[in-house]
């Protein structure tokens, strides 16, 4: 069955792998039927009420997406195309008889000329003469056509709530230190480690907290380490706002206190160009050593997730990571954020 998953188009790549990602997670059998932009099309087997439940469980996890969509047919951008398909398709797979419905569609940027409202309406018109009854303020079913480099039609599954990360906004916790991820790119960053509820989650750049945060809402146990005393009391602060199973530590990440081959997964942010809040030889030195005490704790088989400003991958397999994906992101002028995703092997 296919499913499309409406992206938010705030990041060219990040989107995509965090889905990706959490589908491994929610333990899926999948294949990429399609990418366009901002919408990612997906061939799930499987019985089509199981999958929507593991969908409900990938929606809970998401930061950047809108829209799980079960598609019932996908066309050119074209009226025609879309009131033919919309007309001859098979909805018996999203509606019941006597549920209601409504239809509404997105344009992605200037994809086409249909015009939004008049092609909901006409839409509707079909599915109302199959014999359901539209329902505009609350409907059982959904219907969503996303208008892209191709029109896809189908009955939403599920929605992300985005608005909970903006309730988590850095300023608006009791803590705040500036130069911090955003929440849902610490969210996405967190599912596309791969962790999963139960196993252990490890920042050894914590900070204030922000991506132990959103590990631990996916009911991980996080553990944080913080050079800075300071920090480290406003990182639990932040932390006891939320219902999380956390530990955090003061102390240095050359140095981790922890097992060897014990971490389920790492997601970190190491600082970069803020030398007077690092208690190191050099930068360099930082690096070289945070990144073997990382591959040592890690479980084989795992992931890390690294966030910088420069380079790791020299850093990274140096001590035996493989580097699995790498992302970057522009904020301002010169300064380019990289997404460096690895593997002990």
């Amino acid at each position: 069955m296919l499913y499309a998953f409406e992206l938010s188009g705030e990041h060219d790549a990040l989107p995509r792998k965090e889905i990706i990602s959490c589908l491994h997670v929610a333990g899926l059998e999948f294949r990429e039927h399609a990418y366009f932009d901002q919408c990612l099309v997906v061939d799930i087997s499987g019985n089509d009420k199981d999958i929507d439940k593991a969908l409900l469980y990938v929606a809970e996890r998401l930061a950047m997406s809108h829209h799980i969509v079960k598609v019932a047919g996908m066309c050119d951008v074209q009226a025609d195309a879309i009131i033919s398909t919309a007309e001859t398709m098979d909805i018996s797979l999203h509606i019941e008889p006597g549920q209601t419905y409504v239809v509404r569609a997105k344009r992605i940027k200037h994809s086409g000329n249909v015009k939004r409202e008049k092609i909901e309406g006409r839409i509707g018109g079909s599915i109302y003469r199959k014999g359901f009854r539209a329902n505009l303020k609350s409907p059982d079913v959904v219907f969503r056509l996303i208008m892209t480099d191709r029109a896809i039609f189908g009955s939403v599954v599920a929605s992300i709530d985005r608005g909970a990360y903006e309730h988590r906004s850095p300023q608006k916790k009791p803590f705040f230190y500036p130069g911090v991820l955003m929440p849902r790119v610490a969210r996405a960053l967190v599912n596309i480690s791969e962790i999963r509820s139960g196993e252990v989650l490890l920042d050894p750049f914590s900070g204030t907290a922000g991506i132990l945060v959103e590990g631990g809402l996916l009911s991980s146990h996080v553990i944080g380490l913080e050079v800075r005393q300071k920090i480290a009391r406003g990182a639990k602060m932040n932390m006891d706002l939320f219902d999380s199973d956390y530990s955090l530590l003061v102390g240095d990440a050359c140095r981790i206190p922890i097992k060897s081959c014990t971490v389920d997964a790492i997601v970190t942010d190491p600082p970069y160009g803020r030398s007077a809040a690092i208690k190191a030889e050099s930068l360099h030195h930082l690096y070289s050593g945070s990144f073997s005490e990382m591959y040592r704790v890690l479980k084989k088989g795992k992931l890390a997730v690294v966030v910088s400003e420069m380079q790791v991958i020299d850093f990274a397999e140096e001590v035996g990571f493989s580097v699995v994906d790498i992302f970057t992101q522009k904020i301002h002028g010169s300064l380019t954020r990289t997404f460096t995703v690895l593997r002990k092997d």
